[in-house]
């Protein structure tokens, strides 16, 4: 399988190569040169794999470059880390299900892919010799199980950037309280997407990223949403047992395009039909809902809600779903990111028939969110976190008759206790591997968000080869 940059600008590359590079070096996002397709009967014979099992099955359609017994080793060791053996349980709440994606070491969605990606850098790494310099930001989850998936590796360096205060107390220890020496932690003062620009600016710097060794750990590297494919393809699976009709529904918390930007693409790679809705879902940081019912791409100010995690105007992973929409057009992306970097503003009314037949979406209020939690524990003795509560409120908004409906549910409810209790009365239960954490010592670097400043700390702290 070879990959392709949405801007057009380089050569098709190998998986592998594909992972190391994060970012094109066009500025664009790396995206396999042809979506495989699963036939029915495929499909059918996977029903009674496990979850690894299955994730090589997915993932080995779009990898050719690693041997399959090393393949097969890296997929078992990164998901023996997970707490429940199906690694990401459905659970039945009358007419949702719920699909529990926070077993992992960090208790959040981000574990099912960073586990895999930090585990495949060591891999390659190993077999080069070389060096990695991760540099990434995070809006709460993806930091923490970055550096979960990579630390004590010893050919690895980490560098997380994360919005100062902007993320949910446990977020913030889960990042700063890890003392390995690979591990650095930066405080940005500014958003999220002050962070992920400050990221993009540095990796569009290609001598600097080079002479680096700079990788890119955000959901801009391919190896993150091929490993999020996997579990809509598993829901398929589940659902299928039980229904006669195997067609299903997904409802996705969402602020970076990157999660349902990976239910999209298994909704191209199965049999027709096998998912029939995916509902994009976000909090009052609506661009991504402005964008599917009006086709308005447009900046507006980062609104700081009960799921900070969502609290992001520019999605990092927009301009793939732009490619494909564009008919695979790398120029005309290449003009439209360019006018959106000089703008704040994409119009693309012109394809909201085309958009809508992708997506349905809606955007969710605070006073939803707490209201969507206190009524889901009233009912079910079920404690939604407020993103995944955010997915459930939209869910219940554009629930089809007949079609099975799986919410993600993208965090454990103890990462945000606060609002947690605030809405049902009580904290959930912290499971023991956050007992004591708000008490750990940590360690963070708090910093201006200038990225001339970035790289400088990149130079003082980075592995060199």
């Amino acid at each position: 399988m070879q990959y392709l940059s949405t801007r057009g600008g380089i050569q098709p590359i190998p998986f592998t190569k594909a992972v190391m590079m994060g970012l094109a070096e066009d500025g664009g996002l790396l995206l396999p040169r042809t979506i495989p397709r699963i036939d029915s009967q495929t499909l059918n014979s996977w029903k009674d794999l496990s979850y690894a099992e299955l994730a090589f099955e997915v993932m080995s359609r779009f990898i050719d470059d690693i041997p399959i017994s090393d393949l097969k080793a890296l997929i078992n060791r990164s998901y023996a880390t997970f707490d429940n053996v199906e690694v990401a349980p459905l659970i039945h709440c009358g007419n949702l299900h719920i699909l529990e994606l926070f077993h992992g070491p960090t208790l959040a969605f981000k574990d099912i892919a960073l586990q895999f990606l930090g585990n495949l850098f060591e891999y390659l790494l190993d077999k080069s010799g070389e060096v990695l310099n991760i540099l990434g930001a995070t809006s709460g989850d993806t930091g923490s199980a970055a550096i979960y998936g990579v630390r004590g590796k010893e050919r690895i360096r980490i560098f997380i950037l994360h919005p100062h205060k902007r993320v949910s107390p446990v977020q913030e220890k889960q990042m700063t309280s890890i003392m390995d020496g690979n591990v650095f932690n930066i405080a940005i003062h500014g958003s999220f997407d002050d962070g992920q620009a400050i990221v993009k600016k540095i990796f569009n710097d290609i001598e600097f990223k080079n002479r680096m060794s700079l990788g890119a750990i955000n959901s801009i590297n391919w190896a993150r949403v091929l490993a999020q494919v996997v579990y809509y393809v598993y829901s398929c699976l589940h659902i299928a047992k039980h229904e006669k009709d195997g067609s299903l529904a997904f409802s996705v918390p969402t602020g970076n395009f990157g999660d349902i930007f990976a239910g999209y693409i298994a909704k191209r790679m199965l049999p027709e039909g096998s998912i029939r809705q995916l509902i994009l879902a976000t909090n009052a940081n609506d661009i991504l809902t402005r964008f599917v019912n009006k086709g308005d791409y447009s900046l507006g100010e980062v609104v700081q809600t009960s799921s900070p995690s969502m609290d992001i105007q520019a999605a990092s992973n927009f301009e793939r779903y732009l490619f494909y929409l564009l008919d695979k057009e790398p120029e005309q992306v290449k003009e439209l990111m360019a006018e959106f970097s000089r703008t704040g503003r994409i119009d693309l009314s012109g394809h909201l028939d085309q958009i809508r037949r992708d997506f349905t979406a809606a955007a969710v209020s605070e006073q939803e969110v707490a209201a969507t939690i206190a009524d889901f524990y009233n009912e079910f003795d079920y404690i939604l976190d407020p993103h995944t509560a955010v997915g459930v409120r939209a869910a219940i908004l554009h629930q089809r008759a007949g079609v099975p409906m799986v919410c993600l549910a993208t965090a454990h409810p103890a990462k945000f206790g606060e609002a947690v209790e605030k809405a049902i009365g009580r904290p959930p239960t912290f499971p023991e591997s956050l007992a004591g954490i708000l008490d750990r010592e940590s360690r963070c670097e708090l910093m201006q968000a200038d990225s001339l400043k970035i790289q400088d700390f990149l130079e003082q702290h980075a592995l060199s080869r």
